[in-house]
């Protein structure tokens, strides 16, 4: 195990959980001031109420509906025992009540992702994940997404996603009542026009997207630094980062772009970039590489397959190679 410098992490947690707490209560205080332009503290308490409502029905939604739009199924213990045995040792470090689940997606793209709770979590990884990570970095991927669990970000998402939402729903009702007021501006019945107020329901939609988006990447930083302290191994985690930005991040550029790049700004971004995450987990290593060796680059023995097809593939991308 690497030493980690508990300093620095501390130091990065703060940071984290700042930028997180700002974010989110800028998107509220968005949406407050989009239904305050709109209807005064009337508008503020409708605002409230649905967005109260509109949680509770995305936090109540279960794990399996989100998995049906990708057609994954149960991962039973004897088809990969040695994943079932590593998240079952990270979620008993991560203090959870219950293991997550191991749900198995028919695709090569290789891909992991967390949903529900974090008392009925589950885990979903595709066979290119499985096939194409060493067990180390399976390991070190399978904690960042129990970190997530752990932290429940799904239930800080969610808000995010509801607050957005709502302050696009906003915005486009306050343009409508706009719209139907022109003729009564024009004509000079209306004493003021609420210039600031436009502005600001005319850019609102674009501001809670772009603090979703650095809420969102705020998370994956913070995953990874919950991560570490799982693993004490922030060389796997770099290893699995770098291997899925060189084999899985590049098909789309290839395909719209074979001799060039997209441009792809870091606020439009989801995740942060490889680059920046693995400058941050690699700066905690306060020694060497200890476990450089033979288990580092250890696979499972593979065959056509290590899991069973339990269904098939959802559709082909014809030309890409690759099922999804």
């Amino acid at each position: 195990m690497t030493r980690i410098d508990d300093q620095l992490r501390t130091a990065m947690r703060r940071r984290n959980v700042f930028h997180t707490w700002l974010l989110a209560a800028g998107s509220i205080a968005l949406l407050t001031g989009c239904a305050y332009l709109i209807a005064g503290p009337v508008g503020v308490v409708w605002a409230v109420v649905g967005g109260a409502i509109s949680l509770s029905v995305a936090w109540g939604v279960s794990p399996k509906m989100v998995l049906r739009l990708y057609r994954a199924r149960p991962l039973p213990p004897h088809a990969f025992p040695e994943g079932q045995r590593v998240v079952a040792d990270l979620a008993d470090r991560a203090g959870l009540p219950h293991a997550p689940a191991l749900w198995y997606v028919p695709s090569r793209m290789m891909n992991a992702f967390a949903v529900g709770r974090n008392d009925e979590a589950v885990i979903c990884v595709t066979d290119g994940l499985i096939r194409g990570l060493t067990a180390r970095e399976f390991t070190a991927v399978m904690a960042h997404e129990i970190s997530h669990v752990a932290a429940d970000d799904v239930k800080v998402m969610a808000l995010a996603d509801v607050t957005n939402r709502m302050t696009g729903i906003l915005s486009m009702l306050g343009f409508f009542m706009l719209f139907f007021s022109l003729p009564a501006i024009l004509m000079g019945q209306v004493e003021s026009v609420p210039f600031f107020g436009i502005a600001l329901l005319l850019v609102a939609p674009t501001l809670g997207g772009l603090m979703q988006l650095g809420l969102s990447r705020a998370r994956e930083y913070d995953a990874d630094l919950s991560a570490l302290q799982l693993t004490g191994d922030p060389h796997g985690l770099a290893s699995a980062l770098v291997k899925l930005e060189r084999i899985q991040g590049r098909m789309w550029e290839a395909l719209a772009l074979p001799h060039g790049r997209i441009p792809n700004p870091s606020l439009l971004r989801t995740h942060p970039e490889t680059k920046e995450r693995v400058r941050r987990i690699m700066a905690l290593a306060g020694g060497p590489d200890d476990r450089a060796g033979p288990d580092a680059t250890a696979r499972p023995p593979v065959g056509r397959s290590i899991i069973p097809v339990t269904g098939p593939p959802r559709y082909r991308m014809r030309g890409l190679g690759h099922w999804y």
